[in-house]
C-alpha cells in the first residue's frame, strides 16, 4: 500500500521560516518515504502509515521554535497501490492538458 500526504511544518515566527522549514524537510531523510517540497508543503509518501507518521513527527520536532505549527492531510488509498504522481496523470488525463497555468 501507498500512503500519500501532504505535511505543513512551520515556526510561528515573524521572521523568515525558511531555515526551520528546511530543517523539517531534512528530518525526513532518516525514514523510509519519497517526498518533494512546494510552496505550500511538503507531499510525501510512505508504505505505511507507521513510517508515515514517524516521518511527521520527526519533521516537526526538528523545528526549534516556542511555537511549531503543523498541518498534515493524509490519503490511505487501502485497496488500491497508488502513488501521488498517478493521482496528478488521472487529473491530467481528464483536463486533456497538464494540471498547471498555461504559459503566457
Amino acid at each position: 500500500m501507498t500512503v500519500v500526504a501532504l505535511l505543513s511544518v512551520a515556526p510561528v515566527i515573524e521572521d523568515s521560516m525558511a531555515g526551520e522549514v528546511a530543517k523539517a524537510v531534512d528530518a525526513l531523510e532518516d525514514y523510509d518515504v519519497t517526498y518533494e517540497t512546494n510552496p505550500m508543503g511538503t507531499v510525501i509518501e510512505a508504505e505505511t502509515t507507521d513510517e508515515l507518521f514517524a516521518a511527521a513527527q520527526a519533521a516537526h520536532d526538528a523545528v526549534d521554535a516556542d511555537r511549531v505549527s503543523t498541518v498534515l492531510k493524509i490519503d490511505d488509498k487501502r485497496t488500491r497501490d497508488i502513488d501521488a504522481s498517478e493521482k496528478v496523470d488521472v487529473v491530467e488525463d481528464q483536463l486533456g492538458r497538464p494540471a498547471r497555468s498555461r504559459e503566457t
